[in-house]
């Protein structure tokens, strides 16, 4: 089992999957939503700030639609996600009116939080919906959103709103009980310390037609809430009071160990909320003076340049070897970092006297990955 978390935590994001909501296409398990609402209403009552992920609307609109298979186009899909997300709102609030708990429904889509200020005010907009002693009812916008699937899917958008409300821990609800070492044991295992190639192995995709994912978007979606400072566990929503058990250390699931101090807010949002539009490739001795001594990186550095992006744009920086180890924000675009690339600092202000910084990526604007 998980070990207990040291004390109360203070704010909690509990995603929810298609699988545990429902009994069936289109089918809410309306006794698990109610208790899973119990726990939740409970944890809130302690102090803890909660915070909902929940999947299920895409489901929903199958059932009413009479669709045995998750449709491939992306049309159909919002269609879906139209017709069952009101569904999905009405059975929360009623499993948590008892409490005496109000939802309030938060869509989002990846530009809500690639753009800085949106980003900005999605964070003030929950922030104060907990404030308010609100539910939020988090879920993907798959009714406008023609890039769902590249925004990943609810695990990887719960990791992201964990990192963006630094939220101590971040609870994976689903059908299977934690991560299970297939290849091993064939049992759970209870603590992952880091997220390595093996453990990576362990993880296997999904069968279900409502359900988007597996075990491999919930390993990605703990390598980002881990590397943001937050504890993450994988249970079954399944089991009788498993956020209780979980906090108390006495619940079957995986836990995987928050990775050192958590990342800054805004180089956060430089990591994980971005979509590079282009690639810088350094040198050798480039690579450790960016990775280990904390420095911008310099024209001379730079050897070549990957996509088309503009000045102010987030880009990959890729070592020789073409592995990317750093991202961050460029002040030129694609075009002129081609022209910089090798320059000595002195040549690069003579070719643009009127900037007031000549670094290709400020350390300020770069954050390794």
């Amino acid at each position: 089992m998980p070990p207990a978390s040291a004390g109360r935590p203070r704010r909690v994001v509990v995603k929810l999957g298609t699988g545990v909501l429902t009994s069936g296409i289109g089918q809410l398990d309306t006794a698990r939503i109610s208790a899973i609402a119990r726990e939740l209403a409970d944890l809130r009552a302690s102090g803890t700030e909660v915070i909902v992920v929940s999947s299920g609307a895409v489901g929903l609109g199958m059932g009413a639609l009479g669709l045995a298979r998750r449709p491939r186009e992306v049309s159909r899909k919002q269609a879906c996600a139209a017709i069952g997300q009101s569904r999905l709102m009405q059975t929360w609030q009623a499993a948590f009116a008892p409490a005496g708990l109000t939802v309030a429904q938060v869509l989002l889509t990846h530009e809500d939080l690639r753009a800085r200020d949106r980003y900005l005010g999605v964070r003030a907009c929950i922030r104060e919906l907990v404030e308010y002693g609100t539910i939020p009812i988090i879920n993907e916008n798959d009714t406008v959103s023609a890039a769902e699937i590249k925004f990943g899917d609810n695990d990887t958008l719960s990791a992201l709103v964990a990192s963006l409300l630094e939220a101590s821990h971040l609870v994976i609800l689903s059908t299977a009980p934690g991560l299970i070492d297939l290849k091993g044991t064939g049992e759970i295992v209870p603590v992952v310390e880091k997220i390595t190639p093996e453990i990576e192995a362990m993880a296997g995709g999904t069968t279900s037609e409502t359900a988007v994912g597996g075990m491999v978007s919930k390993i990605t979606a703990a390598k980002l809430a881990t590397r943001a400072g937050c504890g993450v566990f994988i249970a079954s929503g399944a089991e009788p009071r498993i956020l209780a058990r979980l906090f108390a250390g006495t619940a079957p699931g995986t836990f995987f160990v928050p990775a050192g101090l958590p990342l800054e807010a805004r180089k956060r949002w430089l990591a994980y909320f971005q979509r590079p539009t282009g690639t810088i490739t350094v040198n050798g001795p480039a690579v450790p003076v960016l990775r280990d001594e904390g420095r911008s990186l310099l024209a001379v550095g730079v050897t070549g340049v990957g996509g088309h992006f503009k000045s102010g744009d987030i880009v990959n920086v890729a070592g020789p070897d073409g592995v990317v180890f750093a991202r961050g924000k460029t002040p030129y675009h694609s075009d002129e970092v081609a022209a910089l690339a090798g320059l000595r600092s002195e040549d690069v202000r003579a070719r643009h006297p009127g900037r007031k910084r000549h670094e290709v990526v400020h350390r300020n604007d770069l954050v390794l990955l």
